[in-house]
Order: C-alpha cells, then structure tokens, then sequence
C-alpha cells in the first residue's frame, strides 16, 4: 500500500483540459481531481503535471550494452542504466526493441538477445527497476533464421508486441538505393566493392525469405496474443499486406500515402519524436508534423532518444501545432491504447497514479522534475 499524497498548485493535463489544481494519490491510484490549491500536499509552484509517457518502440537498450564498439557491458548494469534514464525521462511503461534475425549490421548475436529478454523478465519480477518494462521484438524478416529466434522468445512473459520488418536495400524505409549507401557503407566503413556484395546479399536474402516469415511470424503472434506492428509501409500493397495479416500498429510509416491508409484501415500509426525535434526524418522520408496535419498521426516513440519524448510533445504545444492536452496524448494516451494497457495513460479518477512533473518554459525544453509510477516515486 502507499501513503497518500496530494499535489497542490499544479496544471494537471487532463484528456482534453487542463486543471489548475490539485490531485490526490491513494493506494498507488489517482483517488480525487479538483479545481483551486489545497492547504495541504506537495506544492508544484505552477508546474505541470502529466500522465506517465507510455513508450513503444525504443531501441535505446543496446547503446548500454554495447557502449562502445567491440565492449559488452555487464547485462544487469546496463538494464539499470537505461531504466534510469528511461524514468527520469518520464516514462512510466516502456516496451525495449530487441532483435530478432540479425541482419549482419550488428554485433550481437541471438543468444545475447535471448539473455536480455531473460534479464528484463528477471529484474521486472525482482522489482529492481524504476519503470515497468516489456519486450518489442523486432523481427527482421529477410533473415532465415528469424522464425527459429522468435520461437526462442516467444513465451517470455514480457513479450507483448512484435514488429515486421525489412531493411534490405529497395524494402521500404530504404526503397532509395542511395539512400541505403549514404546510411549502411558510411556504417559499416566498407569499401564501394564490399558494399556491392553487401547489398547484392541482402536483397537475395530479402527474395528468398521475407514472404514466407511474415506470414509465419504472424500466425505466431496471434497464436501467443502477441500484438503485430509493421515497419516502414511505404505503399498501399504493403498496407494491404499489413491488414491481412492482423497487424495493429503502424510503425514509421514513409509517405503520407501509407500512414492515411493505415490509419483509415483501423491501425495507429506511430512516428519518432526524434522526428517532430529534428523537424523531419533523419533517413529522408516523411515528415512526423506532415502526417499530425494530415490526421494520421496517433503515437509518439523515442526510438533512440528517450528523453525526445516530452521534447517533442511540449515543443508541439509551444509551437501551437496542437493543445497540450492532445500532445499528451501522443506520449501517453494512445500508445496505452494501443498496447491494451486500459489501467494507465490518462490523468483520470481510478487510473493508476503514473505521474510527471514537467516544469516548463516557453521557447526552451521542458524539465522533467520529479516522475512517479503508481504512487511511488520513481525519480
């Protein structure tokens, strides 16, 4: 049980308000929402208090395990580290993006990944980290041996979503030949002739195996209750393909084209938030703030910068793209939504107490000052 606390003084983002106020907290739950100052309870000074950021898709985990090329770091520490960082970014639930069938651009093997997930399960059941963590499996499906690793992880109790996608040269996110060279030669620092080969490799290997894993990768994923994402959908075919395979969750769809599909099919449709800070794609394609205009934006990810999070979603409201209130939303709302996570997400009477304390300014980066996860303080 936690003791009770009361904020005071605070503008509490609601779904479609916001409150000058003060909220209670009892038994790790929101209990009470009220207009005007308590005498009582923490005083928040006019600081703004916002549900707990509900991440998705984050690739962040690996740059702890591996910080520097060649150098493991010890698997339990570097879980910690990042957990760290994820909570004082304001991430109360986060989904870690592990991979499955390694595409040759990585150092890590598929037993490394196996452990991983393992010590994700270990330390969430031991209690010894600060957000709640889950598994994102982020299967490359023009590698053989994908199927066979997925099986491997599959039963993980952690294991919730399950991304399909292919990132060999002409596929989706890279269609621009160009563009694949620019990202992966530069990467890799091969030679233009080992590059060649490189890519001669991979789009034969894409060929041979990415129909066919799809298909069965997806069948796995219904069959465990294991939520399906696409990746980079680039054109109505590959919608279509994402449809008739149960996907939900659209995952940094390439053109305006593929995302207004998607979402008028049923799917979410999910960007980075290192995309709405940088102001566009790093890789070239399209715009996050060109698809929150055209109304096929639902989900906000940090991809491979946590704290971008709530960066993007204050500079979105600073900038007047939209309120604040439905820039929450992106962080937390709808990717609770999308998970099936009906207990967090919204600053609402009985919703678990996931809270953070943003101070902000207009024209520079927020503050996360304080964050809690039901009821405890968690940084």
């Amino acid at each position: 049980m936690t003791p009770e606390l009361v904020f005071t003084n605070a503008r509490i983002v609601l779904a479609d308000e916001i409150v000058e106020g003060t909220l209670k907290i009892q038994d790790g739950n929101i209990a009470d929402i009220s207009s005007g100052n308590s005498r009582t309870g923490e005083d928040c000074a006019g600081d703004v208090l916002i549900p707990g950021c509900v991440e998705l898709h984050t690739d962040h985990l690996e740059t702890h395990l591996q910080p520097r090329p060649k150098v493991r770091w010890n698997m339990d520490a570097a879980l910690q580290a990042h957990d760290a960082q994820i909570a004082t970014s304001g991430i109360t639930t986060v989904f870690d993006a592990l991979r499955v069938g390694l595409e040759g651009d990585t150092e890590f093997g598929s037993q490394e990944m196996s452990a991983m997930a393992d010590a994700i399960a270990s330390a969430s059941t031991d209690g010894r980290l600060r957000a709640e963590h889950f598994i994102h499996l982020r299967c490359e499906v023009s590698v053989s041996d994908v199927v066979e690793h997925f099986d491997e992880l599959r039963g993980n109790e952690r294991v919730r979503l399950a991304s399909l996608m292919d990132h060999a040269p002409g596929q989706r996110q890279f269609v621009s030949l160009e563009a694949y060279r620019i990202y992966y030669q530069g990467k890799k620092k091969l030679s233009d002739i080992e590059f060649a080969a490189y890519s001669e490799r991979r789009i034969a290997e894409s060929a041979a195996n990415s129909q066919r894993n799809r298909r069965l990768l997806a069948d796995r994923c219904r069959t465990s209750g294991i939520s399906i994402a696409s990746h980079d959908d680039a054109t109505r075919e590959h919608v279509e393909e994402s449809v008739s395979l149960g996907v939900a969750l659209a995952e940094f769809p390439t053109t305006v084209e593929a995302a207004t599909l998607s979402r008028d099919a049923g799917l979410h449709v999910l960007m980075g938030a290192p995309n709405v800070v940088r102001g566009g794609s790093h890789s070239g394609n399209v715009s996050a703030i060109d698809l929150l205009h055209a109304g096929a934006l639902d989900i906000l990810s940090s991809d491979y910068v946590p704290f971008s999070l709530v960066q993007a979603a204050f500079l979105l409201a600073d900038r007047a793209d939209i309120d604040l209130p439905r820039a929450i939303s992106l962080i937390s709302a709808n990717p609770a939504d999308a998970a099936g996570l009906t207990d967090r997400g919204r600053i609402e009477i009985g919703r678990r107490a996931d809270l953070v304390r943003v101070q902000a300014t207009s024209g520079r980066p927020p503050r996360v000052c304080s964050v809690w996860r039901e009821g405890f303080r968690v940084a």
